[in-house]
């Protein structure tokens, strides 16, 4: 599950001041979702039909858009479920 290659560090951005120490503490530790639950997707019917019929009349062979949802941990807190109910094409600009 863990796999040390993918993992990429994330840094957040300057500002004026610090809320925090920014020096790290401790060990590293792994910040993978999968890494301690188990991930369920669950997309409506009616989402994917707007992004392939979207995807069909788009004369590019690559689009960029967006699939917006929301994220759950289950009643048992062993997994957590991604629910994706909208479609937004997005701009081209």
């Amino acid at each position: 599950r863990f796999v040390p290659g993918r993992m990429v560090p994330f840094s957040f951005p300057l500002s004026k001041r610090a809320l925090w120490d920014p020096v790290p503490m401790g060990d590293v530790i792994g910040a993978h979702v999968t890494y301690y639950r188990n991930p369920k997707l669950s997309l409506m019917e009616k989402t994917l039909r707007l992004a392939y019929r979207h995807a069909k009349q788009n004369e590019k062979n690559s689009f960029s858009c967006f699939l917006l949802g929301t994220l759950a941990v289950n009643e048992d807190g062993e997994g957590i479920t991604v629910t994706i109910d909208r479609f937004d094409p997005g701009r081209e600009v």
